[in-house]
């Protein structure tokens, strides 16, 4: 077991995480799964988060995720869900027959 360290702590913050598209819908293929992919790992470096394993199915995303103490898990959620979400919904426009009202 490795620790991590910061300034002033020591800390092994590690949480799997598993979210879905709304429906459980199966649209996680091609190039929307590499561009998804892509925009969790940029997210990821621009917060400090380490992916430590993650998995990307048709239908849902599996991460296990070492987050810094100072960042909550509910905030590291949002700003990974909505920013994936809303470029998403903005390359990919033949979603709207699956989401109608901006949910992904």
């Amino acid at each position: 077991m490795s620790y991590t360290t910061g300034c002033h702590t020591i800390f092994h913050h590690r949480y799997h995480i598993v979210w879905t598209p709304k429906y459980r819908y199966k649209v996680l293929r091609g190039k929307i799964r590499e561009r998804i992919r892509a925009i969790v790992r940029q997210v990821c470096k621009e917060m400090g988060v380490t992916i430590v394993s993650g998995v990307l199915s048709t239908n849902h995303v599996h991460m296990f995720v070492e987050i810094p103490p100072h960042i909550a898990v509910s905030y590291f959620m949002q700003r990974i869900k909505g920013r994936s979400s809303r470029k998403i919904q903005q390359e990919f426009p033949e979603l709207k027959k699956h989401y109608w009202d901006q949910r992904f």
